[in-house]
C-alpha cells in the first residue's frame, strides 16, 4: 500500500502554534490531505502526552496509533522536536532541533523523564535542552534502541545542523560519537532533494520531507511516500526505512519548492535586501552594513562536491508541490485564510478526493470542472515547473506566480524542467 507521511509537526501546546491543533483535528486534516500516516509532535508536553494517552490507541501492538474508535486509516506515531542549547566552544553556543521517533506511550514518558533533566518539558511543546547532540542521542537512546533520531530543518540558518549560524560542517562534528545511530536528515523548506544530492557524504542518508506543521492547514506542506505491504505497517518498518535499511521503500518526496521557503536566499529582511549567492558575492547589507543572514542555497553551495543536476545512484524520486489553500488563494488574489478559499477548497476536496490527488494526479479537465480553468492551469504550471518565484530570504516566505502575471518582474523565475530531469 502506498503510505504517505508527514513525521514532523507540532500541537496547540508548542511555541507560535495554533489553539486550534487538537488530535481529532490531525486527523480530519489528514483524510483531506490524502495522509495517513502523522506524527504526533510533542509527546514529551505533559498535556499533549495526556491527550496523546487519552485519544489514541496501539491495539496491535504496532508502534502506530489510531484515533481510539475510528477506523479512518489514519495512523499516528509517537513524535517531537527538541532543541540542544550548549556551549561548543567557551564563547560559542549551538542551538540545534532534532526529531525523535518512538514506538511507544511507555517509551514516551521514559523518554520525557530522561530529558526532564535538561529542560522544562512543559513550558513548550519543542522543550530547549542543555546538552548537546550527541548526549541528547546518547539520553534516547539509553531508553530505547529503537528510537529513530534525525536533524530537523537541516540547513535553517539558525536552528539546523548545517545552518549557517547555528550548525556544523559534519554530522559527525554535530553529533560526535553518535553519529553512528544518525541515518536520516529533513531537508526542511528552503532547500529539496536536487540540492541536497549536490552533496556526496549525504548519500548514505534518508532524505526527508515534513510540514514542521504549526497549524492544521499546513500538514503535509512536505510529505514522504513509502510503498509498504499493509500486512508491515508498523513502527519497525518505517523505522528500518528512515534508517537507510531499507531505503527501497521510500518511493518519492514531495516538497516544497525551495524557492518559496524563508531562508532560500541570503538577506537581510529589516532592510529588503535579498541577494542571490549563485550571482553575488556581498557578505554585508548594502542599506545597513551589518551581516547578511547566509541562506540556505548559500550553505549548500558551500558543502557541495557535485554540480547542480546532479542525480545520484539510488536517488528517491521527488515532486514540487504547492499547498492547494496557495493555489486557490493565488488565483482568487485572497489570503490563505479567507472564508472563500476555505470554502473552495472544501467543495474540491469533496468533488475530486484527497488533495495530494488533486496536486499531482486528476487531469485538469476535471478540476477545471470543480474549481475552474485559473486553478486547473495553476496546477498544471506547478506539475510541470512552469512557476515565477521570488526567493524567499532571512525569515521571508518566497512569493509565488502561479499563472504568470507578473513575468520579467519577477526577482527569479524557476528554470522550466519536467521532474523527470531529476529522478532516477
Amino acid at each position: 500500500m502506498k503510505v504517505i507521511a508527514d513525521l514532523h509537526t507540532h500541537s496547540r501546546y508548542a511555541m507560535a502554534c495554533s489553539s486550534a491543533i487538537t488530535i481529532k483535528g490531525m486527523e480530519s486534516t489528514a483524510l483531506e490531505k490524502g495522509i495517513n500516516l502523522v506524527s504526533t509532535g510533542d509527546f514529551t508536553h505533559g498535556s499533549w502526552l495526556a491527550e496523546i494517552k487519552r485519544d489514541l490507541e496501539d491495539p496491535d501492538g504496532t508502534g502506530l496509533f489510531n484515533l481510539k474508535g475510528s477506523n479512518s486509516g489514519v495512523k499516528f506515531i509517537l513524535g517531537v522536536e527538541v532543541s540542544t542549547v550548549f556551549n561548543n566552544t567557551p564563547t560559542t553556543v549551538k542551538k540545534v532541533h532534532h526529531c525523535i521517533l518512538l514506538p511507544s506511550i511507555e517509551h514516551a514518558d521514559a523518554v520525557r523523564d530522561a530529558l526532564s533533566k535538561y529542560g522544562a518539558m512543559d513550558s513548550d511543546g519543542r522543550p530547549t535542552l542543555s546538552m548537546s547532540p550527541a548526549e541528547m542521542v546518547e539520553n534516547v537512546r539509553s531508553v530505547t534502541k529503537d528510537a529513530v533520531v534525525f536533524p530537523a530543518h537541516a540547513w535553517t540558518p539558525f536552528f539546523g545542523v548545517f545552518g549557517a549560524f547555528s550548525g556544523f560542517d559534519s554530522m559527525e562534528e554535530a553529533y560526535q560519537d553518535q553519529a553512528q545511530h544518525i541515518h536520516a536528515l529533513e531537508m526542511g523548506l528552503s532547500s529539496d532533494s536536487p540540492m541536497n544530492w549536490r552533496i556526496s557524504k549525504l548519500d548514505k542518508y534518508t532524505l526527508l520531507g515534513n510540514s514542521d506543521m504549526h497549524s492544521l492547514p499546513k500538514m503535509g506542506r512536505e510529505a514522504n511516500v513509502m510503498e509498504i505491504d499493509e500486512r508491515h505497517l508498523d513502527y519497525r518498518t518505517l523505522a528500518d526505512i528512515i534508517n537507510h535499511k531499507d531505503a527501497g521503500r521510500m518511493v518519492k518526496n514531495i516538497e516544497f519548492y525551495p524557492e518559496e521557503g524563508k531562508y532560500h536566499f541570503d538577506g537581510h529582511r529589516n532592510c529588503n535586501v535579498s541577494v542571490n549567492p549563485d550571482t553575488s558575492t556581498i557578505e554585508k547589507c548594502p542599506v545597513c552594513g551589518k551581516r547578511l543572514v547566509i541562506g540556505v542555497l548559500h550553505r549548500v553551495n558551500d558543502f557541495a562536491d557535485r554540480p547542480p543536476g546532479t542525480v545520484p545512484h539510488g536517488s528517491v524520486p521527488y515532486v514540487h508541490a504547492v499547498p492547494l489553500m496557495e493555489v486557490i488563494a493565488y488565483v482568487m488574489g485572497k489570503t490563505a485564510y479567507s472564508r472563500v478559499v476555505a470554502d473552495t477548497y472544501t467543495s474540491m476536496v469533496s468533488a475530486l478526493g484527497p488533495e495530494f490527488e488533486i496536486l499531482l494526479d486528476i487531469p485538469p479537465d476535471r478540476i477545471a470542472k470543480v474549481a475552474g480553468d485559473d486553478i486547473a492551469k495553476a496546477i498544471i504550471n506547478v506539475r510541470e515547473e512552469k512557476i515565477g518565484i521570488t526567493p524567499g530570504y532571512n525569515g521571508v516566505f518566497g512569493v509565488l506566480d502561479l499563472l504568470n502575471r507578473k513575468k520579467g518582474k519577477m526577482h527569479n523565475f524557476v528554470r522550466q524542467r519536467g521532474i523527470s530531469d531529476f529522478t532516477g
